[in-house]
């Protein structure tokens, strides 16, 4: 009996540490190894690099329609650009013109 009474003393006493131990592992395991742990710093690398030239993409490509649309500001817009806009949407075109299609 002594045997049995000590055993489960020491199971009881243990079952504190036990599972502090087991909590810590376990936050130290998801700061190793987790979605934003150690060693996911090279994918978040990669990311922003990834990211920063579709940035860099899309800066130009808002450039290109800022300009575009102060081109055809109603107060002084550009004819030619205006023109095309016309014809392209209408697809209107004059009987002495001659359409030469390009491949995109």
């Amino acid at each position: 009996m002594a045997i049995g009474r000590n055993t489960g003393q020491l199971i009881k006493k243990a079952a504190l540490p036990a599972l502090a131990i087991l909590i810590i592992a376990n936050f130290v395991g998801y700061a190793i190894v987790g979605t934003n742990g150690i060693m996911s710093w090279g994918d978040y690398r990669r990311l922003k690099e990834e990211r920063s030239i579709e940035l860099a993409h899309l800066e130009a490509e808002k450039a290109r329609l800022a300009h575009r649309a102060d081109l055809l500001d109603p107060k002084r817009a550009d004819p030619d650009l205006a023109d095309e806009m016309i014809r392209s949407e209408l697809g209107l075109v004059r009987p002495d013109e001659v359409i030469i299609q390009l491949d995109d």
